[in-house]
């Protein structure tokens, strides 16, 4: 099963921002030749199906999120890339991670062997660090265009928004977005401080609009403990006790 319009969405992306499906497709069928096996989907079944969801970013609201995060143990929760050291640092272990490689390597090393199921992403631009991917005991390999062999495509561009895509892929019941900022300022967590920030801003402001597209057409809940979101509640944290259990 395939996201529904998402061919044309991937179209946008490669015009916005000058990439090749050439390019994207090389890496995937690298990636796919690094997987040592197609893993079943069940994994992510079972922790996201009929459940609360929690996705956690690295933008800058992320420290202040984390002691809610943490007071919810048994939760779903899905890191996105650079959080997941955050989380490692708190002493929280998510469930699944959601990366194209460019965050912390050891946290991601480490998120494996506690039993993470890794979401790896492949794209033009990280052809050269895939082989990392072989390195993970739960790997599940996904790209932007045509899915193939062991390589799937749940939707989204960063990894952020891929993190809203996958739960909603797998249908939670709720969701709910923490650190996940979209804002003009860039997250310490995310690529560690090193990147070039306009493209990054032109990054995050394109995986707005992918999940204000994805919260048009989806029918579970949609909640939101950073910035507004169009599709998603504003909730606060003081608040987030009462949506979960009910």
């Amino acid at each position: 099963m395939r996201v529904r319009g998402w061919d044309k969405k991937y179209g946008e992306i490669l015009r916005e921002f000058g990439y090749r499906r050439k390019d994207d497709l090389a890496a995937a069928r690298f990636l796919n030749s690094l997987l040592r096996e197609k893993m079943p989907l069940s994994g992510l079944e079972q922790k996201i199906a009929g459940k609360t969801v929690f996705i956690i970013g690295a933008g800058p609201s992320l420290a202040a999120a984390i002691p809610s995060i943490k007071r919810f143990g048994r939760i779903t929760k899905i890191a996105a890339d650079g959080a997941t050291k955050a989380l490692l640092e708190a002493g929280i272990r998510p469930d699944v991670v959601v990366t194209d490689l460019d965050g912390n390597l050891e946290s991601l090393r480490q998120a494996s062997e506690r039993n993470s199921i890794m979401v790896v992403h492949s794209h033009g631009d990280n052809i050269g660090i895939l082989p990392i991917a072989s390195l993970f005991k739960n790997c599940v390999g996904t790209t932007e265009g045509m899915p193939f062999g062991k390589v799937r495509n749940f939707g989204g561009f960063t990894d952020g928004d891929r993190c809203v895509f996958l739960a909603a892929y797998f249908k939670a019941k709720k969701i709910v977005l923490f650190g996940m900022d979209f804002g003009k300022k860039v997250g310490f967590y995310s690529k560690e401080g090193r990147h070039d920030r306009g493209v990054k801003l032109e990054k995050l402001a394109k995986a707005k609009t992918l999940l204000e597209w994805l919260a048009a057409g989806w029918d579970g809940e949609m909640y939101t403990t950073s910035g507004r979101l169009k599709g998603f509640k504003r909730i606060g944290f003081i608040d987030l006790y009462e949506t979960v259990k009910n």
